[in-house]
């Protein structure tokens, strides 16, 4: 009796806490499933419509043109007027070199072009006295063939008046001996005036000579005057220094590197090394977002410019031959150059070359279409309602 009185035992509440969550867990479920083919559906739809479109790739590294100066001349250091990481414009002195050498050699040069200036003025003068003699060779050949021709005559009456007795035998022998001194005297200035023009060419030959010897004169000072400007070593272009070898005192040679000049921002540019098989979409001018690894949270805007003529293998110091051995296929990759956009100025201005990269390529035919997954989903929801 007593047991059939005995009343159950009263269950702990600690038992309740998880058939309540259970009870919780199968009312979510299917709102859970349904959020999450929600999900699903918009994901597959941005896929379709934006995501199988956009090639990426994370070997991409900012680069520009480095210029390392050397020096054209040898010398000692005397002057460095620009340090690491300073900021130059294009023609702005860096290094200076000693200037005593060269400006003797200058100095030198120029003198021996004066020399030959000269030179060149002497010669001048004497071409123009040397014609002033020709003129006068030929002036006393004139007198002498005048002179030849008066004696001729002579002689020719006092022979024909000898014969008839009107004149002595005397007479005629000086007249004839006067015609030969004429003859010798026109043979003598006919040989004057050969040997005057025959000075007159070598004159101008050695004027030639000469002429060619200033500008050889000219040449070396102008060589020099260059080599002078050379002491100074500027910078090639608007760029930031670096990587500074040379120190002051130092005694340089003719092709030392001793200091380079980075390009500003503003003309880097990004290398993207893409697979071949992400390549077949790829076309000049398509966008690109670009995520900087060293500076997070950074998004910059490129372009496509161009592909390089072959894949990165076939530039390597060492291209591979795969007609030899045993062969694995490994996929390729091919430079993709990609231009940063110039209206992002203060972000360029981080940007530092050799700085790794993230690149993502949209090859969509309309890249300015939305690209988010609600845009596109909102896009797939206008297209079916535009469906008559």
């Amino acid at each position: 009796m007593n047991v059939l009185n005995e009343t159950r035992p009263a269950m702990p509440a600690a038992s309740h806490g998880p058939a309540r969550r259970r009870r919780w867990l199968r009312r979510l479920r299917w709102p859970a499933l349904v959020l999450a083919l929600l999900f699903l559906a918009l994901w597959v739809n941005w896929w379709l419509l934006v995501g199988r479109w956009l090639e990426s790739t994370d070997n991409a590294y900012i680069q520009g043109d480095i210029a390392t100066l050397a020096p054209r001349i040898e010398g000692h250091v005397a002057a460095i007027l620009a340090v690491d990481h300073q900021r130059v414009a294009a023609g702005d002195p860096l290094i200076e070199l000693d200037q005593g050498l060269w400006r003797a050699r200058l100095a030198e040069a120029e003198a021996t072009l004066a020399e030959a200036v000269a030179g060149m003025a002497t010669l001048r003068q004497q071409l123009a006295q040397q014609r002033a003699q020709i003129d006068n060779a030929e002036a006393q050949l004139e007198q002498a063939r005048a002179e030849q021709i008066r004696a001729l005559a002579e002689a020719r009456r006092a022979g024909t008046l000898v014969g008839a007795g009107w004149t002595s035998r005397q007479a005629n022998e000086r007249a004839v001996a006067d015609q030969r001194k004429a003859d010798s005297a026109v043979a003598a200035a006919l040989a004057q005036l050969s040997v005057t023009r025959q000075q007159l060419d070598v004159l101008e030959a050695m004027q030639v000579q000469q002429q060619a010897r200033r500008d050889q004169a000219a040449a070396a000072a102008e060589r020099a005057r260059i080599d002078l400007g050379n002491t100074i070593i500027r910078a090639p272009f608007d760029g930031i220094v670096g990587n500074r070898a040379a120190q002051l005192g130092q005694f340089v040679r003719t092709g030392q590197q001793l200091i380079a000049v980075a390009p500003p921002p503003e003309r880097q540019w990004v290398t993207a090394n893409f697979k071949e098989t992400q390549l077949p979409r790829f076309r000049p001018g398509q966008p690109v977002r670009l995520a900087v690894d060293a500076i997070p949270g950074l998004a910059l805007r490129a372009r496509v410019e161009s592909l390089a003529p072959a894949t990165g293998a076939l530039f390597s110091l060492l291209p591979p031959e795969n007609a030899t051995g045993n062969f694995t296929k490994v996929v390729q990759r091919v430079p993709v150059r990609l231009v940063l956009d110039p209206a992002e100025a203060a972000q360029l201005a981080l940007l530092r070359p050799g700085l790794s990269v993230t690149a993502e390529v949209d090859t969509r035919a309309d890249p300015s279409a939305t690209r988010g997954l609600w845009s596109a989903a909102a896009a797939r929801l206008g297209a079916w309602r535009a469906v008559p």
